[in-house]
């Protein structure tokens, strides 16, 4: 298929999903039962279109857009996709040293391999960190540049991006676990529903962008003494491991390194825990 043109249809045959621990699904399930994750949820709707769609998750949690790069650029252009997500970047905004300019165009590097070699590829934009864990403010201009120079890379290569930065829903504590740093099982959900729209599968709409049911928040102390829990059981070990120039993707590979069939029976959607 000549770059620039895509089934509006959702008829692909092959996706491959490049990416760090939200594209792998961290939040999602667990290690224990397999996770899920948007990627994998997204192949379920692909699925629904076309029985014959093959998929690889080729994202492994822990890494830096320029690792993702480098370890699975070159595999995903093997498999021939005509369809890759590639979402890569936040781990490179909470580290001490961080450049926009250098972490857009690894991704933008991502971005014109893939387009040229006939791949409709999609990515999206990053939420205020700041509204989700208030301790990271401080990086929220991090964000903001980052999505800006993501949305010129993607125009310049004709990739399709879902603006879920953009949407007030995307920063409710009820679209991240516990850990605040991966999107939970509704905010996978979410993220999958917003790709779709931006792909036209059919039956996506905006929904995903709605509004949750109010819910009660801590305020005052109660508010504090959850960020100090927080801090301790989830920021703690994580600024220790960079400290230890360790990385939760250490040893780890990808869950699907090979383009496979989603087995469905009636109908169902796939088990992809295994």
């Amino acid at each position: 298929m000549p770059n620039g043109e895509h089934p509006h249809s959702g008829q692909y045959s092959r996706y491959v999903a490049l990416g760090d621990s939200q594209t792998e699904g961290l939040g999602d399930g667990d290690d224990t039962v397999g996770l899920r994750g948007f990627a994998d949820r997204l192949a379920e709707q692909l699925t629904a279109v076309n029985p014959g769609l093959q998929y690889a998750n080729l994202a492994v949690r822990g890494l830096v857009a320029g690792q993702v790069r480098t370890g699975q650029l070159e595999p995903a252009l093997a498999m021939r996709p005509d369809l890759a997500t590639v979402v890569a970047g936040v781990n490179d905004l909470l580290r001490p040293r961080f450049d926009a300019a250098e972490v857009a165009g690894q991704v933008e590097a991502m971005f014109a391999a893939l387009t040229a070699a006939g791949a409709h590829v999609v990515t999206v934009t990053f939420p205020d960190v700041g509204k989700i864990v208030p301790l990271a403010r401080p990086v929220r201009s991090r964000v903001f540049e980052l999505n800006a120079r993501i949305r010129v890379a993607a125009a310049r290569h004709g990739v399709t991006v879902a603006e879920t930065g953009r949407q007030a829903v995307t920063a409710d504590p009820r679209m991240w676990s516990v850990d605040r740093l991966h999107a939970s099982s509704l905010g996978h959900e979410r993220i999958a529903a917003a790709i779709a729209q931006a792909l036209h599968l059919p039956g996506s709409d905006d929904a995903w962008t709605l509004p949750l049911p109010p819910q009660r928040v801590p305020a005052g102390l109660r508010a504090t003494a959850a960020e100090l829990r927080w801090a301790g059981e989830f920021l703690g070990p994580w600024l220790g491991r960079r400290l230890r120039g360790q990385s939760s993707g250490d040893g780890r590979t990808a869950k699907r390194p090979q383009l496979l069939p989603l087995l469905a029976a009636a109908g169902a959607p796939a088990d992809l825990s295994s």
